[in-house]
């Protein structure tokens, strides 16, 4: 690229960013401010899509929120995975920038089926970050290969401030409001110390699979990779159920139906042929029963997958239900796959799941067949 297309870039990205301004400045409605922001994020890297997708905390995705060029039924319908091997997902977990060549040819990360169906090549993502969290993730994709300039990444990183700043003046507005309406001084302060210690719970998550990350990529064996990603899951576990955490009478409690479908959503948004369903009676738990029980939840499940199917795949059943007696509960993976190797008895992940199952005094039993593997976990709620 000459001098001259350089400055013409630069000049048209200067252009752009004080219309997204002029624009956030004003209180236009939530939707129209933000599929007009998608405009002129194309505009400025003279690019065909682009899309702002939001995490959604109760499904533990990337909903596509607003974006241009894309199929009818994708803006506000379609997800994208929160993994470290989802593009959109690592720059969300990491709070970096995150820049693909080839994404078809990548080893470290997957095409999605909707970028794979509109012909996507080269991805750059950036962080949507709002009062020190990741709210969502922008996107810009190219349909060639195109290797974005630092230029391009800078116009876009300082796009998705401006968009985040129109979002938060919006939550606080909305926030605002809601205070006035329903709650009482000391409840309002309870929810603010919550959200400030959500706030820095997701940054420590965040900082601590950013590293997990950067070690990962340095490792040269697929088994030291599997150990860290092991790690990771684990992570992403705990800090989903932080996301669930809500303020009650009684203290912080998580829902478990909401958190069990995020958590299993995280896990099956990688897969192709193999389906997790969730069944889970209205039940909550403090986090530090919900915690355990997740990493339970993602052990098996995760176990399930990787061990207990071959290339045709299989379904894997979640199920929690109350108990007879005052809160007791039963919670339930089966799964239709090849059952257990007897030749490999108590590995370190039965370990786990067993040291957890003694943090909420729980009982567990499994049995396995080439028909399956069943496993059970009986435990009382405080």
């Amino acid at each position: 690229m000459g001098a001259r297309d350089e400055i013409a870039r630069l000049r048209r990205h200067q252009q752009v960013l004080m219309e997204l301004a002029h624009l956030a400045a004003h209180r236009l409605p939530m939707d129209g401010l933000l599929e007009t922001s998608m405009v002129q994020v194309a505009r400025g890297v003279k690019i065909d899509h682009v899309k702002l997708m939001r995490y959604r905390p109760e499904t533990g995705d990337l909903l596509v929120e607003a974006g241009v060029g894309w199929k009818e039924g994708v803006v506000g319908h379609a997800t994208f995975g929160v993994d470290l091997s989802s593009p959109p997902g690592h720059a969300f977990q990491t709070g970096q920038p995150v820049h693909i060549l080839d994404l078809p040819r990548s080893d470290e990360y997957r095409i999605s089926a909707t970028l794979r169906e509109h012909g996507i090549v080269s991805v750059l993502n950036v962080p949507v970050q709002i009062d020190g969290g990741t709210w969502g993730v922008l996107e810009v994709d190219s349909s060639v290969e195109r290797d974005f300039s630092g230029d391009t990444r800078n116009f876009l990183m300082i796009a998705a401030s401006i968009i985040a700043s129109a979002i938060h003046r919006e939550q606080i507005g909305l926030q605002h409001e809601q205070a006035i309406a329903e709650l009482a001084l000391e409840s309002r302060r309870h929810q603010l110390l919550l959200h400030e210690m959500q706030h820095r719970t997701k940054n420590n998550f965040q900082t601590i699979l950013s590293m997990i990350s950067i070690q990962a990529a340095r490792l040269q064996t697929e088994k030291g990779r599997n150990v860290l990603g092991k790690i990771a899951d684990g992570i992403m576990a705990m800090a989903l159920a932080h996301d669930q955490l809500a303020p009650t009478q009684g203290g912080e409690l998580v829902n478990l139906p909401t958190y069990l479908r995020a958590l299993t959503a995280s896990i099956q948004k990688p897969l192709e042929t193999v389906t997790v369903d969730v069944r889970a009676d209205e039940l909550s738990a403090p986090i530090e029963y919900a915690v355990p029980i997740g990493l339970i939840v993602n052990e098996l499940v995760t176990n399930s997958v990787k061990h207990g199917f071959d290339e045709a795949g299989g379904a894997i059943h979640v199920e929690l239900v109350s108990g007879s007696g005052r809160g007791e509960i039963s919670l339930e993976v089966v799964d239709n796959g090849k059952g257990i190797d007897p030749a490999k008895p108590g590995g370190s992940g039965l370990k786990l799941i067993e040291a957890l199952a003694r943090q909420i005094r729980g009982r567990m039993e499994q049995e396995s067949s080439p028909a399956g593997t069943r496993t059970r976990l009986n435990f009382t709620l405080p």
